[in-house]
């Protein structure tokens, strides 16, 4: 009879395949009855996934995984469940370790398990394993997947950068696999973006001991949140520089929507809130990597909603709402911050500056404001252009 204390499950993800491969053998040979499991989906063109399962002794078993509306990741998805509950069943293994395929983003298999586990599986924690060496050569990747070879689906329009962004700012444990290549600036580069994060080296007990620490899919969640999301702070470190720009005043449209290219290409990552003029009522969010930047609603300022829909809120939004408070404008505000080696931190300033509504802009009031040329459009109602 198989014990009735749920599997811990560990997942290791990460675009830097040889740190990720380390990390997984490291956890295998330091945490006994540990076990590996890995979908490799660069078979998806043939129609199938590739699923192995190992421990420290070798392969145990491999096997195919269709293909799912054709897509590798949601073969993996619909894969990944039955494997873990038949490892839990066994009593046997004491960590299943799954370790991702390189462009596969951490947050959607941590939900899936949190969500299915049914008692039986327990998500205990997330890693992102990382070459330092390699943390710009990523992030300044503006190729799209499908050109690297590591498009999930066809319809996989993500780039290389952001999805290398997205898969550290997830992980509240980065392993560091440091190789001869990496240097001061690309340490500090790695903990500017992640500052929140547990770095720990790669093949150590501590990384063992976190395996099980425990994982809030929920608080991780509203981490990324744009309304509420733990941005890194101002820092200037081995010639990489972390720059936050912060006003209330909003965005004149058009004249933002003409610098977002400079704006993108300013910063190696750049990512957070802001609120443009003609759409007062619209939390937008801002997320760049490899100069490629993407613009999208994320649901609606606090300062628009009625009183009786605050109930409705999470606490950490309102919480996250209530620091940013103006007595005019409430949580509206403009909240970017800009992370680089050689970043023109004064330039960047000016620019963004430049964007803001006029003194006498500002000064016509909420009414001429939303009769402003409505620039990003094309951006945000792409189905409602003509």
């Amino acid at each position: 009879m198989r014990d009735a204390t749920p599997l811990p499950v560990l997942i290791v993800g990460g675009l830097h395949s040889e740190a990720r491969r380390t990390v997984v053998d490291g956890l295998l040979r330091t945490v006994p009855g540990s076990v590996v499991l890995h979908h490799d989906l660069s078979t998806a063109a043939e129609g199938t996934v590739l699923r192995q399962v190992r421990d420290a002794s070798g392969e145990l078993s491999r096997g195919d995984a269709p293909l799912v509306n054709d897509c590798a990741c949601c073969a993996l998805r619909e894969d990944l469940m039955p494997e873990l509950e038949r490892l839990a069943e066994g009593g046997l293994t004491r960590l299943a370790v799954v370790e991702l395929w390189d462009s596969v983003e951490p947050r959607a298999m941590a939900e899936v398990v949190a969500a299915h586990g049914g008692g039986r599986v327990r998500l205990t924690n997330v890693v992102t394993a990382v070459d330092p060496a390699l943390v710009l050569p990523c992030l300044g990747n503006g190729d799209d997947l499908a050109e690297a070879g590591l498009a999930a689906a066809a319809t996989d329009q993500r780039t290389v950068g952001d999805t290398w962004a997205r898969q550290l700012e997830y992980a509240p444990v980065v392993a560091v696999v440091e190789s001869e290549d990496a240097d001061d600036e690309d340490r500090a580069l790695l903990r500017q973006l992640h500052p929140t994060a547990r770095q720990v080296d790669g093949g150590s007990a501590e990384l063992a001991r976190l395996a099980f620490a425990g994982f809030d899919v929920d608080a991780a969640a509203a981490a990324q949140h744009p309304a509420c999301a733990l941005l890194p702070q101002d820092a200037d470190e081995a010639g990489v520089t972390t720059f936050v720009w912060r006003r209330h005043r909003p965005f004149h449209p058009e004249r933002l929507y003409r610098a977002l290219e400079d704006l993108c290409c300013a910063a190696a990552r750049s990512r957070g809130r802001f609120w443009l003029a003609d759409r007062p009522d619209t939390l937008l969010a801002w997320d760049a990597a490899g100069g490629a930047l993407c613009v999208e609603g994320a649901g609606p300022w606090l300062a628009s909603l009625p009183d009786a829909a605050w109930d409705l809120v999470p606490p950490v939004r309102r919480a996250a709402a209530a620091l940013d408070w103006h007595p005019e404008h409430g949580d509206r505000c403009q909240h970017l911050v800009f992370t680089s080696p050689g970043l023109d931190r004064d330039g960047l300033a000016r620019l963004l500056d430049s964007c803001l509504l006029t003194d006498a802009e500002y000064a016509a009031g909420p009414e001429a404001w939303k009769r402003l040329p409505a620039a990003f459009d094309s951006l945000l109602d792409p189905v409602a252009r003509t």
